[in-house]
């Protein structure tokens, strides 16, 4: 065995499976149907199992049989084309796994800090029901019932003076569609409404299953901004009957910014709040240049440059789930965004826009590893207060 040529060829199955994860991160960032995405994911399946099988076979062990000793001059040009490709691709996973390490938080983060909550532990029983995906949400490994409740402080120059310590409630993706039971987004909703704050955001994909529309009330219903409840929907809304979801929503008193942006005074000061559901459904909301401050809720963190061009101050999103799996290391691997892991959580900065990134309490798959659910309650500081 040539262990040299082995590390190699391991290295280039690495580039290969990164192209095809890119391939569906990237395609699934798109305003496409679920059949369509699905028959997309089925080419990925395909590549990242047929394309190792014939470097190991046709490079390895066979033609120039680099595993056996072979030399690389024995490799044909067609052969060279394809590992380049594949060469490629490692060197964007090394990027990626160098960026999910070091890449630091940035400066307008002042504070966090965390409590993790064992939910199944909590009400005695894992909170799950027959449905399609029921043997993945009872995995043993899964950690998509240990929900961690985040408290986030910001600083931002932007932020006027008589809006300093203002709290928002980040909420995004809870995705119900009945395999994880009601009694779950129940308790998490419970803990939630113990602790008051100015605004209630929530940022998108709320059903999966139309079935689950009647679970609003006892769940998001039970959540109150001293300045009012605020949503958008997202892609997942958009694939069942988005304005039924709407009129829901409306009829425990949220209001829905998709679209638009409406003023909200403080302290007489204008805080201008807009929600952006593109590329699935509306359009970019118009920010006023003389707002006091701007704050956008935006489905995908992708619109991040478009808010930055609006003069956005603080933008809220979720969409990808922190990757939902998360592997040592190499840190998320699948997240549907054009830019691929970059912005799969967290926080990021370009002037002027913050934006948070929250990795969702669920997901339409029921299964998280190393990448906790989460709920965020931010708090908003002036530079001079």
């Amino acid at each position: 065995m040539d262990w040299l040529n082995a590390l190699i060829l391991f290295c280039l199955i690495a580039g290969n499976t990164t192209i095809w994860v890119a391939y569906v991160n990237r395609t699934h960032s798109l305003p496409l149907s679920c059949g369509i995405l699905h028959r997309l994911r089925r080419l990925h399946d395909i590549m990242i199992i047929v394309v190792p099988l014939l470097l190991i076979v046709l490079l390895g062990l066979t033609g120039p049989k680099l595993l056996l000793g072979g030399s690389w001059s024995d490799v044909s040009t067609i052969w060279w084309v394809a590992i380049c490709l594949c060469g490629f691709g490692f060197l964007g996973l090394l990027v990626a796994i160098s960026r999910h390490w070091f890449q630091p938080p940035p400066t307008q983060l002042v504070s966090i800090s965390s409590k993790t909550i064992d939910v199944a532990h909590e009400l005695g029983h894992l909170p799950v029901k027959e449905g399609k995906y029921e043997r993945l949400a009872r995995l043993s490994m899964n950690h998509q019932f240990t929900v961690e409740l985040n408290e986030k402080t910001f600083q931002l120059a932007a932020l006027p003076n008589e809006l300093d310590g203002l709290t928002i409630l980040h909420i995004s993706d809870w995705h119900f569609m009945g395999t994880i039971d009601k009694e779950f987004f129940e308790y998490v909703a419970e803990l939630l409404s113990a602790n008051s704050v100015d605004l209630v955001c929530f940022s998108g994909d709320l059903i999966d299953s139309m079935d689950c529309v009647e679970w609003i009330p006892d769940t998001l219903g039970k959540l109150s901004g001293k300045y009012g409840n605020y949503f958008i929907l997202g892609n997942h809304d958009w694939y069942q009957q988005p304005e039924d979801i709407r009129n829901a929503l409306h009829n425990i008193g949220w209001i829905d910014v998709s679209s638009r942006t409406l003023n909200i005074s403080l302290n007489e000061i204008t805080l201008q709040l807009g929600g952006d559901e593109t590329p699935w459904m509306g359009s970019q909301p118009e920010f006023d240049s003389d707002a006091d401050f701007r704050l956008l809720l935006c489905h995908t963190p992708d619109n991040f440059k478009d808010a930055q061009r609006a003069g956005v101050h603080l933008m809220l999103a979720g969409h990808n789930h922190g990757g939902q799996v998360q592997l040592p290391i190499i840190g998320p691997v699948y997240s549907p965004s054009k830019y691929g892991t970059r912005y799969a959580s967290g926080i990021f900065w370009s002037e002027p826009t913050l934006m948070h990134v929250s990795r969702g309490l669920s997901g339409r798959h029921p299964f998280r590893f190393r990448c906790l659910p989460e709920v965020t309650r931010i708090t908003l500081r002036a530079e001079q207060p």
